[in-house]
């Protein structure tokens, strides 16, 4: 019996006929014969009959040969990209000389009986600086100047921190002895609000540092004043832009407190807070880290001195941009560097050239090609006979499991002076599984077709990964499509965002704007010729499960909702849901029938009593009206907002 041979392409005649009768139709309404006697429909069926017998070709090659021609055309695997976070490293007192954490410095998660360890790197420097408090001030909204409370500070006087009552602008300013970029400054206070204070899990109060030019908001990881009610400490997560300026004539690193509107549910100052007692301090520093591991001076081997030597390296993936990847060769000068590129189209015999594939962990040198008159050209140079070549340094790790959750990161895998402890204080991101063999395999055709050139809207969801691939999804909408104006291109972009049991901060939704200008620039050097494209995150529809199951005898009720929960978000999820694992289809609807089949295979469900769908705004949480079927637009997604499971007894 013969083995079952893959069909790479299994369009036919007449599937190519309609499907370039349909575009027909969306693209030229006014063409309305479609008849075997019109004459552009000959042109069609003409076209379509020579693509079909491409396909029948195309299907008669083996699986191996045609992964070795998508080599041949130049396709590699997309490596993984690592996901970043932002850690904080805590001392173990107030500093008093600064403290440095050098770049490279690696960090991890716990390790448990069935989980490795997730290792991050520091991608820069931190410096954490000693700080005092020098100046303190108030400044109503309605003001010209600030007041100067230094003085009244020092004799134990209070003063009011904003006006009698407060108003959305009112300021207290904390002017620092020397700027604290990327620092931790506690701010330890005594404080007290007379009359009817504010709720302080929603206060109407934001913290921010000065930059020289505008205020940029700090992070409060911590406020334990309750939002200036009582006394307590305030950390404050200091902006890497932070700056000494000259405020109310006093020269200082300025921080404020404002006072800001809040929604209706929630109450607002009655009364200004009284503020008697208050220093600053320096406890830690922040610095992005990526997850990764950096490898220095590994020996990769002697070079032959031939052209197209291949040298792989001991720890694959090698991840792309976590770390400046640097490539040495000896010679009687010493180590030489060389420079990598993408490709060798443009090297020269004497151009320090090499290639390297991410995925593989492979090192690829310029090879001999002859041309069409006979001779042989060299691109890029040849390490001669017998020199070392090692990589002094590069970063490998990179996938989706660095999106680890808040405060997951806690390890520090070497000593540092006078760090005590290490923490993310929000969840990592970006993190990217690598391409697969399957996924080049459907990607491969899109390349040979397009060679880098954005026309149908495959071809723009290709160019897309491939410029940003760090992005979890990508959606391309056509001219006339939905809102889509004519002669405009919308590409929807979904980024890998940190799951935790499959849940979501609906903020990590939105794209950086950095990954859309580097995809609005890509596309933007590949499209036709008075095509606009915008590239933007799709909408999300919001939806509410309630649930009501019943427990099988004996078993933990706290347990089965914690996993009919955990269902319910692993598969109502834009990332990594649906049925196949992928993330939720676009424009597909939420029906009451595919969760009363989801809960029933929870491990202890024994019965589902009942299910009801609600529609949910994921921004403000307002709830809509109950429906067995949530019906989403053709190019959203749907996020899950604030499930609810109810498990009884029989």
């Amino acid at each position: 019996m013969a083995l079952p041979a893959p069909n790479l392409d299994d369009r036919r005649f007449q599937d190519l006929v309609d499907d370039a009768k349909r575009m027909v139709m969306r693209r030229c309404p006014e063409w309305t014969d479609h008849n075997v006697s019109d004459p552009g429909v000959t042109l069609i069926e003409t076209f379509a009959f020579m693509t079909d017998q491409l396909l029948f070709r195309l299907n008669q090659v083996p699986d191996r040969l045609y992964v070795k021609f998508l080599e041949l055309i130049g396709l590699r695997l997309i490596p993984a990209t690592p996901a970043q976070a932002d850690v904080t490293f805590w001392l173990s007192a107030p500093a008093i000389t600064p403290v440095g954490v050098a770049m490279g410095t690696n960090v991890a998660t716990l390790r448990t009986e069935t989980d490795e360890s997730v290792v991050f790197a520091t991608g820069a420097d931190l410096r954490i600086v000693p700080c005092a408090l020098n100046f303190v001030a108030t400044r109503a909204a309605d003001a010209d100047a600030q007041v100067d409370r230094t003085d009244e500070l020092k004799m134990g006087q209070s003063f009011q921190a904003f006006s009698a009552v407060p108003r959305s602008g009112d300021t207290v300013l904390v002017g620092l002895s020397d700027p604290v970029p990327n620092c931790v400054v506690r701010l330890d206070l005594d404080c007290r609000v007379e009359g009817v204070g504010v709720h302080p899990d929603h206060p109407p109060l934001v913290w921010e540092a000065w930059n020289g030019k505008e205020w940029r908001k700090c992070v409060v990881s911590t406020d334990g004043t309750g939002a200036l009610n009582t006394a307590g400490e305030i950390h404050l997560h200091v902006p890497a832009d932070h700056e000494s300026a000259v405020l109310g004539g006093n020269a200082a690193g300025w921080l404020r407190a404002r006072v800001i509107e809040v929604a209706e549910d929630w109450p607002t100052y009655q009364a200004s807070p009284l503020v008697t007692a208050l220093s600053a301090s320096t406890i830690g520093g922040t610095v992005e880290a990526n997850h990764c591991e950096i490898v220095e001076e590994e020996v990769l081997g002697d070079s032959e001195g031939v052209p197209g030597q291949e040298f792989r390296t001991t720890r694959r993936p090698i991840v792309i941009g976590a770390g400046e990847t640097v490539l040495e060769t000896t010679s009687e000068e010493g180590w030489q560097e060389w420079t990598q590129v993408h490709n060798f189209a443009g090297s020269d015999p004497s151009d320090r050239h090499y290639l390297l594939d991410g995925t593989s962990g492979t090192v690829h040198f310029g090879p001999v090609i002859r041309e069409p008159d006979g001779g042989l050209r060299q691109y890029g140079a040849v390490p001669p006979y017998g020199s070392t070549v090692r990589l002094r340094k590069y970063a490998t790790g990179g996938g989706r499991v660095g999106n680890v959750g808040k405060g997951a990161i806690q390890t520090l895998k070497s000593s540092i002076p006078f760090v005590s402890r290490v923490e993310n204080i929000e969840a990592a991101w970006g993190g990217v599984d690598g391409e697969s063999v399957d996924e080049a395999k459907a990607r491969g055709p899109i390349l040979l077709r397009t060679r880098s050139r954005a026309v149908t809207a495959e071809d723009y969801e290709a160019i897309t990964q491939e410029a940003a691939p760090d992005v979890a999804r990508v959606r391309c909408v056509t001219a006339g499509d939905e809102d889509t104006d004519p002669g405009s291109v919308r590409v929807l972009i979904v980024p890998a965002a940190a799951e935790v049991e499959g849940r979501i901060d609906f903020a990590e939704l939105v794209p950086e704007e950095e990954t859309l200008r580097r995809i609005s620039e890509r596309l933007d050097e590949v499209r036709l010729i008075g095509t606009r494209v915008l590239v933007s995150p799709p909408k999300y529809r919001g939806v509410t499960v309630v649930a009501r199951v019943i427990a099988r005898p004996r078993l933990d009720k706290a347990r089965v909702r914690a996993d009919a929960l955990a269902a319910l978000y692993e598969y109502l999820n834009p990332i990594s849901g649906g049925r196949d694992g992928r993330g939720w289809d676009f424009g597909r609807p939420v029906q009451s029938g595919d969760v009363y089949a989801l809960l029933q295979r929870v491990r202890g469900v024994d019965l589902v009593e009942d299910v009801r769908l609600f529609g949910a705004n994921p921004v403000t949480g307002e709830r809509g009206e109950e429906c067995q079927r949530l019906d989403v637009d053709r190019h959203s997604l749907i996020f899950s907002f604030e499930h609810h499971v109810r498990v009884e007894d029989h």
